[in-house]
């Protein structure tokens, strides 16, 4: 499968001159997280955007994100998390990273205490 690498790096050039962004945990961001490897995840579109969830700040410049499929798919590490963008989403939590907040383009919303809790809690039990 040809991956539009070229493509990303044009759009990553840019990321990287842009200024890092305020965010807080529990907010649902449209992220640029680009073309990956094999399975993991990428983000679609010409921006290479996906819905990711802030787990965890480090600072102004970096947090850990968990990014989000709207994929219905029964899997231990896919944990519903409601309507994102108007679509039924989980948090899939075999693809946690940690980015730069430049990455970070649009807030989407605010994810409900009681489910975030339910994701950390499984984010938890995978180590």
């Amino acid at each position: 499968m040809d991956k539009p690498f070229d493509l990303w790096n044009e759009v990553k050039k840019q990321t990287h001159a842009e200024a890092p962004r305020l965010y807080t945990v529990r907010e649902v961001w449209w992220c640029r997280l680009g073309v990956n490897i094999g399975t993991e995840q990428d983000g679609r579109g010409e921006k290479f955007l996906r819905p990711v969830l802030i787990l965890r700040g480090f600072g102004p410049d970096a947090c850990m994100v968990v990014p989000l499929t709207t994929s219905m798919r029964e899997h231990p590490l896919r944990v519903p998390v409601g309507l994102i963008d108007g679509r039924e989403a989980r948090a899939n939590l075999s693809q946690i990273r940690i980015v730069d907040t430049r990455r970070l383009v649009e807030k989407i919303g605010f994810l409900e205490k009681a489910i975030f809790n339910d994701v950390r809690k499984a984010a938890k039990a995978m180590l």
